[in-house]
């Protein structure tokens, strides 16, 4: 049993790992002025508009022309990877 919960904790972290990354690409790119139409920009947009505006819709993070809302939802992905590797020891190791 030890070894499905440590394997679907191992599966979630990879999940939120990878997506913590498309995220910072996205916030790369939208520092020049990409196309669009690129299949790349396309994904990216896809994978992270439905997350970052529903947070720009609970936590305006907008200053002027900086958005702000990636470093928070980078802050709360980190955050989430840190409460799953304590849950994934805790019940690993003992202590719940």
């Amino acid at each position: 049993m030890d070894i499905l919960v440590s394997a679907v904790f191992q599966v979630l972290q990879a999940v939120l790992s990878i997506y913590f990354w498309i995220v910072i690409a996205r916030a790369l790119i939208s520092w020049v002025n990409p196309d669009p139409y690129n299949p790349i920009v396309r994904f990216l947009h896809n994978a992270t508009d439905p997350v970052l505006n529903r947070m720009r819709r609970i936590l305006p993070l907008q200053f002027g022309a900086m958005d702000f809302t990636p470093i928070a939802l980078l802050i709360l992905l980190s955050v989430l990877q840190n409460i799953l590797a304590q849950i994934q020891y805790k019940l690993t190791y003992g202590g719940f």
